[in-house]
């Protein structure tokens, strides 16, 4: 693909711009993509990288006083959250418990959800599919149960059972 400004380099960064709902496609060589300063490459110009990005994520400013959370400290490892903002990796496991109450709502903001469901196959799935419903619906009928909302929790059984039915039979 050919830079869109030149027309002569090979257009070697890509970017979306959503502005006000709408989208833009940009396809630009790296020198028109310095000189148009939407987004600049490389450590040197101070421009994007990819500590920037965490430290943006992470509420951290590289520039300024840091803040409380910012002195939170693993006792195990003493890795502080301000190196965890600029690395980007954690020291050990125990960093996980230690930075927890800021790890939540970052994850929240950048994957939507703390918890992880995994991925399942297209091809092979079918089986693994069935297993995570029947067990989201089993959790359904507990909360059906102590709410104690009876007819909708024997629908919720009668459902369970013939998924079941499906699982024996492959």
């Amino acid at each position: 693909m050919i830079c869109q400004e030149c027309k002569q380099r090979t257009a070697t960064v890509h970017f979306t711009k959503i502005i006000n709902g709408e989208k833009s496609e940009f396809h630009l060589c790296e020198h028109c993509a310095r000189e148009k300063g939407d987004l600049m490459m490389g450590q040197t110009s101070g421009g994007f990288s990819l500590n920037n990005l965490l430290s943006g994520l992470l509420n951290f400013d590289p520039s300024g006083v840091p803040a409380p959370a910012q002195q939170m400290r693993c006792e195990t490892c003493g890795m502080t959250y301000a190196q965890f903002s600029q690395v980007g990796r954690f020291g050990c496991a125990d960093c996980y418990q230690s930075f927890s109450s800021r790890l939540d709502p970052l994850l929240r903001r950048i994957h939507g959800s703390t918890t992880h469901t995994g991925k399942v196959p297209e091809r092979s799935g079918g089986i693994i599919k069935k297993r995570k419903e029947l067990h989201e619906l089993r959790q359904q009928l507990q909360q059906k149960v102590q709410l104690e909302q009876f007819e909708e929790a024997a629908l919720l059984r009668d459902r369970i059972r013939a998924l079941e039915n499906e699982i024996e039979q492959g």
